[in-house]
């Protein structure tokens, strides 16, 4: 896609008489996850952690090393990020607070081929509302964004796991519009 092509199309929504013809088709937020990579354990990832715990209101869930990493003094076990995972209606009152530290601008290039998006904030202190404790200084994290259409449980439910066909798969640009209308989002 151009970027003439992008700017153009927030004018006219493409697939919202498609959305209200039929509701199963309209994406929805599922997810927004939210990863705090430090790189390494100690004091500086218990306060990523706590920065974590104060911005979402919900405890962190760590994640350890893989694989040892000598060159960086990371070995294998030890505690090196912290995830939140936040769902329903809670979902999308945050992503609009992470939303607002970019001023509601997401790139184009940020989509992956199911809808889904991602975006990385700098400084904690950039989200709305969002507090600041000298003693705890300040982080950088990533937020994954997932959307899928009603119905996409078959692919996830335990007994009976189906197959989502390809026609109902979230496409890149419906994505793009329904983060646009759902969240006043600007796409670059």
């Amino acid at each position: 896609m151009s970027d003439e092509a992008i700017e153009q199309e927030p004018l006219k929504p493409q697939f919202a008489e498609e959305w209200e013809k039929n509701p199963m088709r309209k994406p929805k937020l599922t997810a927004l996850i939210i990863n705090a990579s430090v790189g390494e354990s100690g004091p500086r990832y218990e306060k990523a952690k706590e920065i974590l715990r104060q911005i979402t209101n919900r405890e962190p869930v760590e994640r350890v090393a893989k694989e040892s990493v000598r060159g960086f003094g990371i070995r294998k076990g030890e505690p090196i990020a912290a995830v939140v995972t936040i769902r329903g209606e809670e979902a999308g009152v945050m992503l609009k607070r992470f939303l607002y530290a970019y001023d509601y601008i997401v790139k184009a290039e940020s989509f992956d081929q199911q809808g889904n998006f991602a975006f990385g904030i700098r400084e904690h202190v950039d989200i709305e509302g969002a507090p600041f404790d000298p003693v705890l200084g300040t982080i950088g994290f990533n937020v994954v964004v997932k959307l899928e259409r009603p119905g996409y449980r078959l692919k996830y439910r335990q007994r009976k796991r189906k197959k989502v066909s390809k026609k109902h798969l979230l496409t890149p640009t419906e994505a793009m519009e329904y983060v646009r209308t759902e969240f006043g989002v600007t796409i670059e």
